[in-house]
């Protein structure tokens, strides 16, 4: 009788983790399909909020606190206003800072840390560049040495070529090639599944055709 008891419980408790992880993935799923069409900054702090609540929700994952910090940094460059550029840069890197701590730090996760200290340069250019221009261009290396087929990185890394100028050793010219292998590499990349990050290749096709 109480081996019976003792496999019922088992049962329930497996059906019980099979509805909170498909609970968990149509939330997850529903919010990156929203994301791959969200271009303005409402709905870029809405998924900011939302990817964080499904952290919160789940505590194990790190994959929502990812994506938080992902929309978090992502409304400093939509924004105009600059004055809380540094406390939304910071709130973003707390989130990522829990996404390593459930789980490592990734060419993901490195990515957005290169954002996240492009977005503190953006406020001062002229007096951050040495500091936050330098953890940029580390983060982009990180990523790179952790997975070479990433195309987020590279992406990135033309945007920063795009955005420096000539007399610099940057322009069009200059990052028109790294987009160019970009878009080639978000060809043959393959997410790690459905919810995994896919962005930046509608942003590679269109700075390339600023380039052309």
């Amino acid at each position: 009788m109480q081996k019976l008891l003792f496999a019922f419980a088992v049962t329930l408790l497996a059906a019980g983790a099979q509805a909170q992880s498909a609970k968990y993935h149509d939330a997850m799923k529903q919010s990156v399909d929203m994301l791959d069409t969200a271009h303005s900054l409402p709905t870029m702090i809405d998924l900011a909020h939302r990817f964080e609540r499904i952290g919160d929700a789940e505590k194990t994952q790190s994959l929502p606190y990812y994506y938080a910090a992902y929309c978090q940094v992502m409304t400093t460059f939509l924004g105009d206003d600059k004055t809380k550029t540094d406390e939304i840069a910071d709130k973003a890197e707390t989130l990522i800072s829990k996404a390593e701590g459930l789980d490592k730090p990734t060419s993901e996760t490195y990515v957005v840390r290169s954002m996240i200290a492009t977005a503190h340069l953006m406020v001062d250019p002229q007096n951050r560049y040495m500091q936050y221009g330098a953890a940029s261009g580390e983060a982009l290396r990180k990523s790179e040495q952790l997975d070479s087929t990433n195309p987020r990185p590279v992406y990135l890394e033309g945007q920063s070529k795009f955005y420096t100028p000539e007399a610099f050793g940057g322009g069009k010219t200059v990052a028109k090639p790294v987009f160019e292998k970009a878009l080639s590499m978000f060809g043959t990349f393959k997410p790690a599944s459905d919810i995994a990050p896919r962005w930046g290749q509608h942003a590679t096709e269109y700075f390339l055709s600023l380039c052309n």
